[in-house]
C-alpha cells in the first residue's frame, strides 16, 4: 500500500517545479524577451549602406548540411551562375528571412548552391516621407541591382518579391524592361485587388466614393501632402495582425497554455520579434498603394502609373513564378493568378501553396510546401 503522506510529498515536490517553470519562462517571456529570439543567425556582409537602405550579401556556409523542418539538406558547394536578389516589403523588418535556424529562407538558398543578396530598405522617418513608389522602383532598387552586378559579376539575376516587395519586382522589371532579369519570383501579390476578398470588397466600395468624389469636385487623394499618409511602425504591427485577428488573440492564448513548453515560448517569443517591431510606411508609398493599387485597381488592367509613367506589366518576360496563399485574405489566390493573364513571360507558374499571407513565405509549412519547390524550380533557370 502506497503511502499517502510520500504521495502527497511527491505531488507537492512536481506541482513546486512545474510551477517554477511556469514562473521562469513567463519572466523570460516578458521581461528577457530577446534572450529567446532566435532569429536572425545567419551570418552576412553589409555591400553598401546609404544610411537608410543597405544591401547584404550572404557568404558560403561552413556546415557541410543543415536542418531544416526535420530534413537534412547537403550544402551544396557548387554556386549557380544566376544569383537571387531578395526585394522585400517594406514595413517588415528583415527577420522574416532568417526567422529560425531551421526556417530561414536565405540560411535554405544559400545551401542550394545560390547566390543571395538581400536589399534591407531601413527605417524610414518623417523626413523620408516624400518617398513614393517612384523612389523605390525606378531610384533605390536599381541602384541596388547595380550593386549586385558589380560585386557578384553577372549581369543576369533572379529576384524574389514578398508582398509589397513583389510589386517593386514586376514594376522594375515593367518600367526598367530590364532583359537581364532572368527569373522572377513573386509570392501573396494582389493583382486584381477587387477580387482579394472581404478587403476587396471593400476598397470597390471606397473606390465607388472615390470615383463619385472626381467627378463632382475633381478631388484626388494625390493632391493631399504625402505626410498625411505616413504610417508609423506601431500602427503597421496592429493593422498587419487585424488581417487575422482571431489568430493573433489565439497565439497569445495558447502561449498562456502552453507557457510550460520552453521551445513553444522561445519559438512565439522569435515570431514575435517579428510581428512587433515593424517599420513605418513613407507616407508617398501609402499614397500610391492605397490609390492605384487597391482603389483605382489599376493592376487588373496591366498597368500602374509609377510618378509620371505607366509600368506596363505586357513588358515583364522573365520567367516567372507566383506563389499565392491559401488562406491569404490580403491577396486572395483569385486576385494572385490574374498575374498569368498580363505578362509576356513564355515560362510562368503559378501555384497555391497553404499558408495566409506570412505562411506563405516563413511559415511551419513553407520549407516543405514551397521552399523545395522554388529551389527546384530556380535551379532549373539559373545556370
Amino acid at each position: 500500500m502506497r503511502n499517502p503522506l510520500k504521495l502527497a510529498f511527491n505531488t507537492a515536490s512536481g506541482l513546486a517545479r512545474q510551477s517554477a517553470v511556469y514562473a521562469g519562462n513567463a519572466f523570460d517571456r516578458v521581461f528577457r524577451a530577446a534572450s529567446l529570439v532566435q532569429a536572425g543567425q545567419t551570418p552576412f556582409e553589409t555591400l553598401h549602406s546609404d544610411g537608410l537602405v543597405s544591401l547584404r550579401y550572404y557568404p558560403p556556409l561552413q556546415e557541410d548540411a543543415i536542418e531544416l523542418d526535420g530534413m537534412t539538406i547537403p550544402v551544396e558547394r557548387t554556386t549557380h551562375r544566376t544569383p537571387i536578389v531578395i526585394i522585400p516589403p517594406l514595413a517588415v523588418n528583415m527577420l522574416i528571412y532568417d526567422l529560425f535556424p531551421e526556417r530561414s529562407l536565405v540560411r535554405f538558398l544559400r545551401a542550394k548552391g545560390f547566390e543571395v543578396y538581400l536589399i534591407d530598405w531601413g527605417m524610414p522617418g518623417r523626413e523620408h516621407t516624400h518617398y513614393n513608389m517612384h523612389t523605390y522602383v525606378a531610384e533605390l532598387l536599381p541602384a541596388s541591382l547595380n550593386r549586385v552586378r558589380e560585386h557578384s559579376g553577372e549581369q543576369e539575376l533572379s529576384l524574389h518579391g514578398w508582398s509589397m516587395g513583389g510589386m517593386f519586382t514586376l514594376f522594375y522589371s515593367a518600367l526598367s524592361r530590364d532583359q537581364h532579369i532572368r527569373n522572377a519570383i513573386v509570392l501573396g501579390l494582389p493583382i486584381d485587388s477587387h477580387a482579394s476578398g472581404a478587403i476587396g470588397w471593400m476598397y470597390q466600395r471606397f473606390s465607388d466614393v472615390a470615383g463619385a468624389v472626381r467627378r463632382h469636385t475633381g478631388f484626388h487623394l494625390h493632391d493631399m501632402k504625402p505626410h498625411w499618409f505616413h504610417t508609423p511602425g506601431w500602427a503597421n504591427t496592429i493593422g498587419f495582425k487585424l488581417t487575422n485577428p482571431v489568430g493573433s488573440v489565439m497565439g497569445y492564448w495558447e502561449l498562456i497554455v502552453r507557457l510550460g513548453d520552453r521551445e513553444f515560448v522561445t519559438n512565439h517569443a522569435t515570431t514575435s520579434a517579428f510581428l512587433d517591431r515593424m517599420v513605418a510606411y513613407p507616407g508617398g508609398v501609402i499614397q500610391d498603394t492605397v490609390v492605384r493599387v487597391w482603389i483605382d485597381n489599376q493592376l487588373a488592367k496591366g498597368q500602374i502609373q509609377i510618378g509620371e509613367d505607366f509600368a506596363r506589366l505586357e513588358n515583364v518576360n522573365a520567367n516567372l513564378l507566383a506563389i499565392a496563399g491559401q488562406e491569404d485574405t490580403l491577396a486572395t489566390p483569385g486576385a494572385a493568378k490574374r498575374v498569368m493573364d498580363h505578362v509576356s513571360s513564355v515560362d510562368k507558374t503559378f501555384r497555391v501553396a497553404p499558408g495566409g499571407h506570412m505562411g506563405i513565405l516563413a511559415g511551419s509549412k513553407a520549407p516543405r510546401a514551397s521552399w523545395l519547390e522554388l529551389a527546384e524550380w530556380l535551379a532549373a533557370r539559373s545556370d
